[in-house]
């Protein structure tokens, strides 16, 4: 059950965002079978901007997974080049 929601928020120009969407697929089978607590991972996309939605069984397990090798030494440095700007990202407690 999903008790938490990881949403991080990517500004990606309309020509990088196929390259992004590459670096989501490829994370996304590790992620829900490595990173305890993980419970679901979506890519959401929009014309302003891209959000990855992670779902959680727990707000530690949200602030876990941002401490991570896969995240910091895997998603992170993948998406770099496709960037524009700093990620906005938010922990988000399901009442």
């Amino acid at each position: 059950m999903i008790k938490a929601y990881l949403e991080i928020t990517l500004q990606v120009e309309e020509a990088n965002r196929a390259g992004a969407a590459g670096i989501y697929n490829k994370y996304k089978t590790p992620f829900l079978e490595t990173i305890s607590g993980a419970v679901s991972k979506e890519l959401l996309l929009h014309v302003e901007d891209v959000q990855v939605l992670h779902g959680f069984n727990s707000v530690e397990s949200a602030q876990e997974y941002l401490m991570s090798d896969l995240f910091n030494n895997g998603v992170v440095t993948a998406l770099k080049p496709y960037l524009k700007g700093h990620p906005d990202i938010k922990i988000y407690h399901v009442a």
